[in-house]
C-alpha cells in the first residue's frame, strides 16, 4: 500500500496534521469543503511565484484563518503590507465571509520541502534547461540540507522526444510503508511548450520517535534533520579535536 497511498494522506493522525481544520455536518460539508478548493486554486493562481508549499484553513465561530507557508513572504506580504490586504479584500468577495484572517509563515530550509523543490524542477524545466540536470541539483541540495534521501519522478516528453516516457532518480532512502518516516511529497506539472511534464518529488527526513503536534502550523522546536546535522557537526569537530591533538603530541 505504501507505492499506491499518497504518503501525505497515509500518515495523517500518525505524524502529520491535516490542512483543514474545521467541523461540518450534513448540510454544510459540502460547501465548506468546496470554499476550501476555491480558496486554494485562487491563492495558488493570484501567488503564481509565491513559493507556496501548503495552505491550512481552520474555521472558528464563523471566522477564516488561512495560513500560508511560503518560501517568499516578502512577494505575498507587499510593500508596507498592501498585498496582502488586498488579497484579503478578495478572499472576503469569494467566500462571502466579513472575518478572514491571513496569516503567512516562511519556510526557512526549502531544500527540504517537496512542493517547492517540485516547482524549483519545474521551473527550470519550463526555461529549457536540461531535466536531469535541475533533477540532480536538487537532489544533492536537499542532502546536503540532511536529507535521509530524496526520489525524484518525471514523466512526458522529456527533452522534446516524440514518444513520452518516465524516469527516476532516487538517492538514499525513502522507505514508504514505515508511517513514522517523516516524508514530504508533491506532485507538480511543468507546461512546455511541447506539452505537460509531470513531476513527482518524495523526501524522506527521518524517523519520529516522540510524539509530534499534528497542527499543521507548528513550527516551534527542532525537527529530526536539524538534531542528526547538530549531532553530526559536533562529531566532526570532536574527531577533528583529536586529530590535532594527537598532532601536537607528535611535534
Amino acid at each position: 500500500m505504501g507505492q499506491k497511498a499518497n504518503p501525505i494522506g497515509n500518515r495523517l493522525g500518525i505524524i502529520r496534521g491535516w490542512e483543514s481544520n474545521w467541523y461540518g455536518n450534513k448540510k454544510d460539508y459540502a460547501s465548506k469543503l468546496i470554499e476550501d478548493h476555491k480558496i486554494r486554486t485562487y491563492l495558488n493562481a493570484r501567488i503564481n511565484k509565491g513559493g507556496i508549499s501548503k495552505i491550512v484553513i481552520e474555521r472558528t465561530l464563523g471566522k477564516l484563518i488561512i495560513t500560508i507557508h511560503t518560501s517568499k513572504p516578502g512577494i505575498i506580504i507587499g510593500k508596507g503590507g498592501g498585498e496582502v490586504d488586498r488579497i484579503k479584500e478578495e478572499l472576503k468577495k469569494l467566500t462571502g465571509k466579513d472575518d478572514v484572517q491571513i496569516n503567512i509563515l516562511e519556510i526557512r530550509r526549502t531544500e527540504l520541502d517537496a512542493m517547492i523543490v517540485a516547482d524549483t524542477i519545474a521551473r527550470q524545466i519550463e526555461n529549457r534547461i536540461n531535466y536531469k540536470r535541475a533533477i540532480k541539483m536538487s537532489i544533492a541540495s536537499a542532502l546536503r540540507m540532511g536529507a535521509e534521501g530524496i526520489k525524484v519522478k518525471v514523466s512526458g516528453r522529456l527533452g522534446g522526444a516524440e514518444i513520452a516516457r518516465t524516469e527516476e532518480i532516487k538517492q538514499g532512502r525513502v522507505p514508504l510503508h514505515t508511517f513514522r518516516m517523516d516524508i514530504d511529497y508533491a506532485n507538480v506539472f511543468a507546461l512546455t511548450v511541447y506539452g505537460k511534464i509531470g513531476i513527482k518529488v518524495w523526501i524522506c527526513k527521518g524517523e519520529v520517535l516522540a510524539k509530534r503536534d499534528l497542527n499543521p502550523n507548528f513550527v516551534g522546536g527542532k525537527s529530526d534533520v536539524s538534531d542528526r546535522r547538530e549531532r553530526r557537526e559536533r562529531r566532526d569537530d570532536r574527531r577533528d579535536d583529536r586529530r590535532g591533538g594527537g598532532r601536537d603530541k607528535r611535534n
